[in-house]
């Protein structure tokens, strides 16, 4: 789907976008996204990083709000730091339905809650 010039994308068009820490370094691409299913919100970015060509990749949530679109990047853009993706509260597969991980993840990433 094209979507250039436009405001809005698709959820397939998200998900393999490249990551970029502020000074341009790459950071990992987007696996997926999560959507509070009341609100319709984007609230998580799961994000792939580390590894090599797959091998070792982990996924880290990151709360939508560190993420912003930059253009001439043609990926997303955070503040966050490698040593704060590897820092993040560690995981579990059910992560998305753990609030106290969801509270220390937001702490650790100093984002507001999208639940508050």
């Amino acid at each position: 789907m094209q979507t250039s010039g436009h405001s809005l994308i698709s959820s397939t068009d998200v998900n393999g976008t490249a990551v970029y820490s502020p000074s341009g370094e790459h950071l990992g691409t987007i696996d997926h996204l999560m959507i509070e299913k009341v609100s319709g919100k984007v609230t998580y970015a799961v994000m792939a990083f580390g590894g090599f060509l797959g091998i070792g990749e982990d996924h880290y949530p990151i709360p939508w709000g560190k993420l912003s679109y930059d253009i001439t990047q043609d990926g997303y853009v955070t503040d966050l730091t490698r040593e704060q993706l590897e820092g993040a509260p560690q995981h579990s597969a059910d992560w998305y339905r753990d609030r106290d991980w969801e509270e220390r993840t937001h702490r650790h990433y100093g984002v507001h809650p999208y639940w508050m």
